[in-house]
């Protein structure tokens, strides 16, 4: 029985699983003001990088 149904059977886990993910991502997404924040506290402890950017440009 599991022959015959094999192709429906992994195509239904294929979409829970994709299901999970999506749910996933959406429940740990950062806000876009939490982003901003830590994008900016970054640059400001870190702005050797953006001067070695320039460097090897």
């Amino acid at each position: 029985m599991l022959a015959k149904y094999w192709k429906k059977i992994g195509v239904l886990i294929l979409i829970i699983a994709c299901v999970f993910n999506i749910m996933n991502k959406l429940v740990h997404k950062l806000s876009l003001n939490k982003e901003m924040i830590l994008s900016a506290t970054y640059m400001i402890q870190h702005p050797e990088s953006k001067n070695n950017e320039k460097i090897n440009k």
